[in-house]
């Protein structure tokens, strides 16, 4: 299991993120904004209100959605690879 350390938003729909094996990805969630909790993220503005939630290890928004850092960390594009050993 992944957990975001730190999130950064980029632009449009798109987040860098670290996760707690040291490795660095960004993530393009416009692909992935289908449902009802995910519809007032389509509203650029609303998107990059975005923050990590501590306790949840991930990022969510003030309406309730998040994403699973599992999930996150699958979609995501290899900035910086993972420090730790596997």
């Amino acid at each position: 299991m992944h957990f975001v350390k730190k999130a950064e938003y980029l632009g449009e729909y798109r987040v860098r993120l670290s996760f707690e094996d040291g490795s660095v990805r960004d993530v393009d969630l416009a692909p992935h904004l289908e449902g009802e909790i995910f519809e007032p993220l389509k509203d650029v503005g609303y998107f990059k209100t975005l923050r990590l939630e501590p306790d949840l290890d991930t990022i969510v928004w003030d309406n309730g959605a998040d994403m699973s850092p599992d999930f996150l960390y699958e979609i995501g594009q290899v900035v910086r690879k993972s420090t730790s050993a596997a």
